[in-house]
């Protein structure tokens, strides 16, 4: 089935079932708008979508999703900034309470980064990959450094850990995003999804690592 005709198939299912079954939800947001409490910053895989992983309804949560899920600094140089102007929103119109920067294992973009892969790119080969993944680079250029020092590094993991961080970090580059941190009307979290695993881990901010969030079979 061609893909197209295979997400339409998907649609009619969505309509006779899910939409039916949350009519009364997809009412009050269609007449009331949204006003989600936490945005999440996810990846474009297509192994990880954060509505599934966090099991939330429509309307729960404010989802921009990019290569890696990278957050770049803040810069007011009157370019368009498509990321950017996804956070702004997010914090200063909807006013979320928490932003999540969710990373995941075997990240492509953080693959392609180790390899060097699109670094130097011409354009229409992978430039605006390269250009992208370029604000790890410094971290990148560390964690290879590290993995050549010794094989018990694991350079996937470890860059995507540090991704995570990083994108942290340059949320608070973002004037309003500090403002609100500081006064205590917004945090700041890092998560990691394991594909193969299922294993969510969430970082911790006292120690620096990041841990497998418990759960337990009902």
């Amino acid at each position: 089935m061609p893909a197209f005709a295979a997400l339409l198939d998907g649609y009619r299912r969505f309509r006779a079932g899910p939409y039916v079954e949350q009519r009364d939800r997809f009412d009050a947001l269609a007449f009331g708008g949204q006003a989600p409490r936490v945005m999440v910053i996810a990846c474009v895989d297509s192994r990880v979508d954060p509505t599934r992983i966090f099991d939330s309804a429509p309307g729960e949560m404010f989802v921009m999703r990019n290569v890696a899920n990278l957050v770049p600094p803040y810069e007011a140089d009157g370019a368009t900034h498509g990321s950017s102007a996804a956070i702004e929103f997010a914090v200063t119109q909807l006013e979320v309470d928490h932003i999540v920067v969710m990373g995941h294992a075997r990240c492509g973009g953080i693959a392609a980064s180790l390899s060097g892969k699109f670094d130097g790119a011409a354009e229409g080969q992978g430039a605006f990959i390269g250009r992208w993944m370029h604000h790890i680079d410094p971290a990148r250029d560390q964690i290879r450094a590290a993995a050549a020092l010794s094989p018990d590094v694991d350079a996937q993991e470890a860059l995507e850990l540090a991704a995570i961080r990083l994108s942290l970090a340059n949320l608070r580059t973002f004037p309003f995003v500090a403002e609100r941190c500081a006064a205590g009307r917004l945090g700041l979290q890092g998560a990691h999804f394991g594909i193969s695993d299922g294993v969510l881990r969430v970082l911790d901010h006292a120690t620096g690592h990041f841990a497998p969030v418990p759960f337990g079979w009902t």
